[in-house]
């Protein structure tokens, strides 16, 4: 009987994990539909300000210089901005995209420095080799602009500050559910990365002024592309915490079957061994009574 106390017992906890990762991955669910709806949004809000800002550059105010849009001379210092996620339970997602950040700093010969956003992993990231210089721990799951302008602002002063010359953004890039890849774009000095320079096709009048107007679509189209980016390393987190959750399930419930299986041959045997136990005493009082 001590067998089958122990498979109940190991079945009953095996149960209650299986009812936490569900949940999990309900939540999980949940909180990917709410960041991919963001996600959707932001991303064609995004694509029509670099369009916008890249055709007012093409047109007559060509000649337009912004620092954030200038190239330094000479890159002594780079800064990669790496996205990770709050907590683990999420496959390999976390350690994909510091794998892949600690790639990029290996194969950068110049000075280089590394802004983490997200709470996870704070020993793994310290014995990971990279020089961190600011962490960003205090993201929601499902950002909103308030959480992603104070990153975009300590980006965009660090460049101005000389302290970096160039700046990217090192995140886990969403194709689907099943499929994200680590990635990494450079932010700073922007790069509007259209395929080919158009004449402007529109005729703008500008108020107050162009430069004022040029100033705040620069700003815009940085703090588009920060938050943007928010987005799609969370979308990513959720999608790989819900796989990783369903696959959880899905093994909890092939082990309680085996345990079932073992919890029903083991009382079968003790049932076989009781039955044999009986026969053997029946016998054995016949016997004897002859």
């Amino acid at each position: 009987m001590g067998n089958i106390r122990e498979i109940r017992a190991r079945i009953r906890s095996v149960k209650n994990t299986q009812q936490i990762t569900k949940t999990m991955k309900m939540v999980a669910s949940a909180k990917l539909r709410r960041t991919q709806n963001s996600l959707n949004g932001m991303r064609n809000f995004a694509q029509r300000s670099r369009e916008i800002l890249q055709e007012l550059l093409d047109g007559e105010v060509a000649e337009y210089e912004n620092p954030f849009l200038i190239p330094r001379k000479e890159i002594k210092k780079v800064c990669y901005v790496v996205f990770v996620g709050n907590r683990g339970l999420c496959g390999v997602y976390n350690h994909a995209v510091l794998r892949y950040a600690q790639e990029l700093v290996r194969a950068d010969t110049r000075e280089c420095s590394v802004v983490v956003c997200g709470s996870w992993g704070r020993d793994v990231i310290a014995q990971s080799g990279l020089t961190v210089r600011h962490t960003f721990d205090g993201i929601s799951d499902t950002p909103g602009t308030a959480q992603s302008l104070p990153v975009a602002d300590y980006l965009k002063r660090l460049y101005l500050s000389g302290e970096a010359d160039e700046i990217h953004l090192v995140y886990q890039r969403f194709y689907s559910a099943l499929q994200q890849v680590p990635s990494q774009v450079q932010l700073l000095p922007a790069k509007l990365e259209t395929e080919e320079k158009n004449e402007a096709t529109n005729d703008y009048i500008f108020e107050p002024d162009a430069k004022s107007v040029l100033e705040n679509m620069v700003q815009l189209y940085l703090d588009n592309m920060v938050y943007s980016v928010l987005l799609e390393a969370k979308v990513s987190e959720q999608a790989s915490r819900m796989t990783a959750m369903s696959t959880a399930t899905d093994a909890t419930g092939d082990l309680i079957s085996e345990l079932s299986l073992e919890l029903n041959r083991v009382r079968q045997a003790a049932i076989t061994t009781e039955i044999a136990e009986i026969v053997g005493g029946a016998n054995a009082l016949k016997k004897a009574k002859k």
